[in-house]
C-alpha cells in the first residue's frame, strides 16, 4: 500500500477522531500511539492507584481524562518475558523468550527475539509509521537483536537492566543499592548501534528519556508515528534527577516516581502543544510488579499480594491508564487485559489486521476504549520460565503451583489447586476450592486446550556468549 493511499484510508476510517484546527492548522486524520512503560513500578505505587504519599498528578489527571484499568496484567513476570509479550502479542513461550534455566537476558547472552516474530513497530512501519523506541530495551543487546532490527526507525537507551554489568569494585551486595553511585555499574547508553556513553549517567536517564521521547514526537507531528518509551526506573538502582532529590515524603524510591509523573505529564502537553491529544493514544503501564527483594528500595503492590518475579496478583497485575481524549470513554473498568491486546488494538485503529500466520494470545480493546462492545478475553495465563503456574477464568484465579518469587521456598504443587474470587478477594488470602470443584475442572479444561496450542521453540535466555 502506498503512503498516498495509506492515509487516505486511515482519514476515512477514523475521520472525526483526530483532526482538530486551530488558527488555521490543520492536523492530519491520521493516529498516533504512545506507550510509556515503567520498569518494576507496583500496583500500589502511583496516587491514582493508591498511593497515600507519592505525589502523582500528572498520572492522576491522565488516569482522569482517560480510562483506569484495574485488572491489567502483564504477560509475565519479569522484564525480558514481559516485554517479549508486549512487542509481539504472544505469550513469551511462544517465541522462546522465556526460560526455566535464566528468567531474564544477560549482558553474556546471545539471543533475542526472533527474527520471525513480528513487533508492534515492524507492523505500524508497515503500515507508514515512523517508529522510536526510548529506553530499556532487555530483548537482546547484540546487533541482530536491537530496537532498529525489530521495527524502530531510532534506538536511544539502555539494552538491558540499569543494575547490570556490575563492576567488581563496586561494594558488595546490598551496599551498592543503598547508596549508589553511577560508576558502580558499566551499563551502555545507546544511539541507534552506536554507544555514545558508558558508563551511562542514571542521574539524569529519566529526564534525558523524556527529552528525546519529546524530540521525537515534534520531529514527527506531520505523519503517522509510534513512540515506545520504557523507562529504565523504578528498577533498582535508583537515580533521579538533582532537582526531584529529596522531595517525595516517601525518600528516594517516591523521588523516581515523581520524576516519572513530570515524564509523563511532559509528553503529553507537547501532544497538547503539538494538537496532537486528539489523535494520539497513549498507554501507561509497567512491564511487573515491584521488587519486593529490595525492601524500601522497591515499590508496593498495593492490597494485591505477592510482586516482581512472582504469580500471585502482585507480580502480574500492572497500573494501566489508556488516554486519548475526544475517543477514549473516561472512567474506571475492571474488565479484564493485557500487554498482548496492544497490538491488535493499535493495528485495529490504524485500519489493519492483525498477523493471521500465527497464535496471538491478544485481542482488540477497541470497541471498549471507545465504550462499546464486549470484553473479549475471559482468561488470563500465569507462566514463570516455562510452566503455567496459575490461570484466571473470569473472577476465579487457580494455583497449579505456587513459589516465592526470588530464592526461599521450592516449587509447591497445588493438587487440588488453590482458588480464590479476585473480584471478592483480589488479596488471595481465602481459597475456595472445596467450595466450587467445577471451576476448577473448567479451568484445568481451558489449561489442556492452551497447551495444546503450544509449540516446541529453542530457548533464547538459555543461550551464552562463547
Amino acid at each position: 500500500m502506498n503512503r498516498w493511499l495509506f492515509t487516505l484510508t486511515v482519514i476515512l476510517l477514523l475521520s472525526g477522531c483526530g483532526q482538530t484546527e486551530e488558527s488555521g492548522l490543520t492536523r492530519p486524520g491520521h493516529l498516533n500511539f504512545v506507550i510509556i512503560f515503567c520498569d518494576d513500578l507496583g500496583y500500589g505505587d502511583v496516587g491514582a492507584f493508591g498511593h497515600p504519599t507519592i505525589r502523582t498528578p500528572q498520572l492522576d489527571r491522565m488516569a482522569a481524562e482517560g480510562q483506569k484499568w484495574t485488572s491489567f496484567y502483564v504477560g509475565a513476570s519479569v522484564c525480558t518475558p514481559s516485554r517479549a509479550a508486549l512487542m509481539t502479542g504472544r505469550l513469551p513461550i511462544r517465541s522462546g523468550m522465556c526460560s526455566d534455566q535464566r528468567r531474564v537476558l544477560f549482558p553474556d547472552s546471545a539471543g533475542g527475539l526472533p527474527a520471525g516474530e513480528i513487533t508492534i513497530a515492524e507492523a505500524l512501519k508497515d503500515l507508514g509509521y515512523s517508529t522510536g523506541c526510548v529506553g530499556k530495551w532487555h530483548l537482546g543487546h547484540l546487533p541482530e537483536f536491537l530496537p532498529t532490527e525489530n521495527g524502530f526507525d531510532y534506538y536511544f537507551g539502555i539494552p538491558y537492566s540499569n543494575d547490570m554489568d556490575r563492576v567488581a569494585e563496586s561494594p558488595k551486595g546490598r551496599a551498592a543499592f543503598l547508596n549508589p553511585e553511577i560508576e558502580f555499574w558499566d551499563v551502555p547508553l545507546l544511539r541507534n548501534g552506536d554507544v555514545i556513553e558508558r558508563p551511562a549517567d542514571q542521574r539524569t536517564i529519566t529526564r534525558r528519556y523524556t527529552e528525546e521521547a519529546v524530540e521525537f514526537i515534534e520531529a514527527n507531528r506531520e505523519q503517522p508515528f509510534f513512540l515506545y518509551l520504557a523507562h529504565s526506573m523504578p528498577h533498582v538502582p535508583l537515580f533521579r534527577s538533582e532537582s526531584f532529590a529529596d522531595t517525595s515524603l516517601r525518600g528516594m524510591f517516591g523521588d523516581v516516581i515523581e520524576e516519572i509523573d513530570w515524564s509523563v505529564g511532559r509528553v503529553l502537553q507537547t501532544l497538547r502543544d503539538m494538537q496532537l491529544d486528539q489523535n494520539t493514544l497513549v498507554v501507561f503501564t509497567s512491564d511487573n510488579g515491584p521488587w519486593l527483594l529490595y525492601d524500601q528500595q522497591g515499590g508496593s503492590a498495593g492490597l494485591l499480594r505477592g510482586g516482581k518475579g512472582g504469580t500471585f496478583e502482585g507480580g502480574m497485575r500492572e497500573p494501566t491508564i489508556f488516554w486519548w481524549p475526544g475517543t477514549v470513554e473516561p472512567g474506571v473498568t475492571a474488565s479484564m487485559a493485557t500487554t498482548m491486546d496492544i497490538l491488535p488494538t493499535f493495528l485495529e485503529l490504524a485500519g489493519s489486521s492483525s498477523p493471521s500466520d500465527r497464535v496471538l494470545d491478544g485481542y482488540s480493546l477497541a470497541a471498549l476504549l471507545k465504550g462499546g462492545g464486549t470484553n473479549p478475553r475471559n482468561e488470563v495465563v500465569y507462566y514463570r520460565g516455562t510452566e503455567i503456574y496459575a490461570v484466571r477464568k473470569g473472577p476465579f484465579k487457580a494455583h497449579f503451583i505456587t513459589r516465592s518469587e526470588y530464592g526461599g521456598e521450592e516449587a509447591v504443587r497445588r493438587d487440588p489447586p488453590l482458588l480464590y474470587h479476585l473480584e471478592h478477594d483480589p488479596s488471595e488470602k481465602f481459597d475456595i476450592a472445596e467450595e466450587h470443584p467445577e471451576v476448577i475442572a473448567e479451568i484445568l479444561a481451558y489449561v489442556e486446550a492452551h497447551k495444546a496450542t503450544v509449540e516446541s521453540v529453542p530457548d533464547q535466555l538459555a543461550i551464552r556468549i562463547q
